[in-house]
């Protein structure tokens, strides 16, 4: 039992006044900083214009063109990772020989640093020197545009990040199959249920909580998408594969715009608001029934 004692606030409250300084006050900066025009190169001095960057910016295709991109690469990546994950963890789980063995080389796509990664898929996916047009010469096939073209660069990336983030469902999948009691599945062979009624009956209504949050996770983690594309498109060619976090990096870092980049990024901070809101909108009567 917790005891009352006075003496934990003395231990406890500093770090939380730390914890939120350093949290709020960058927020409460930017908030104020979307409202003004302010450049520091070339220096122009603050001046309000209060949402007139949020205006700007919904008037801006390129503001379209990027949330777009982002959207399709997170619900693309994420659906593939999904599908994949379970699939392989439903593998794992049915004790295939040699599991041990696919743990641990499965899940190193994930300890490697995403910057790493997309250099490796930079290289594989070289329109003229890369190992993978290479492989298909030996076939007399032409090049493929990898990167030079925006519906291969769109799906390269997706590969990669398909690639890099499915050992994270795979993980998670698995933990929670190993959690399911085994007395439903021995009452469901006595009625004689086939592998595919056992799946669609019992495993994956059981498993829909953690599918929710998994999703949600990697769906968040997606929209914020920008180092992977960065190193293999730079949001190339053209801007056929910027996302917005790319976008406001390009505006803040590049041209020092602050008010247009800080209006940006709340309108990002909008929209994945909105995706995560509406996600879990519709899943909730689902999860509802489960309980």
């Amino acid at each position: 039992m917790m005891r009352n004692d006075p003496i934990k606030h003395v231990f406890i409250w500093p770090a939380v006044l730390v914890v939120l300084a350093i949290s709020i006050f960058p927020l409460i900066y930017s908030l104020t900083t979307s409202f003004l025009s302010y450049r520091l190169i070339p220096p122009i001095p603050p001046r309000v214009v209060w949402l007139g960057n949020y205006a700007t910016l919904l008037q801006e295709p390129r503001f379209w063109s990027a949330l777009f991109t982002t959207t399709l690469i997170a619900f693309i990546a994420v659906g593939l990772q999904y599908a994949i994950g379970f699939g392989v963890a439903l593998a794992l789980n049915a004790r295939v020989p040699g599991e041990r063995l696919f743990r641990v080389a499965l899940l190193l796509p994930m300890l490697l640093a995403p910057v790493a990664v997309a250099l490796v898929a930079r290289m594989m996916f070289n329109p003229t020197m890369g190992p993978l047009n290479q492989f298909l010469s030996k076939f007399g096939l032409v090049n493929l545009p990898f990167l030079t073209n925006g519906h291969w660069a769109l799906a390269c990336i997706i590969a990669v990040e398909v690639w890099q983030w499915t050992p994270f469902v795979i993980l998670m999948m698995l933990a929670g199959l190993q959690t399911l009691p085994e007395d439903v599945y021995e009452a469901a062979e006595l009625e004689n249920a086939s592998a595919w009624q056992q799946f669609w009956g019992i495993t994956f209504p059981m498993m829909l909580p953690i599918s929710a949050a998994v999703v949600f996770i990697r769906l968040i983690d997606s929209d914020k998408i920008m180092d992977t594309v960065f190193v293999m498109t730079g949001g190339g060619p053209g801007v056929d594969t910027e996302t917005l976090t790319l976008f406001a990096y390009q505006e803040g870092f590049k041209k020092f715009n602050l008010g247009y980049t800080s209006a940006l990024s709340f309108l990002f901070l909008i929209a994945i608001t909105i995706i995560g809101v509406t996600y879990l909108a519709l899943l909730l009567p689902h999860l509802e029934k489960r309980r």
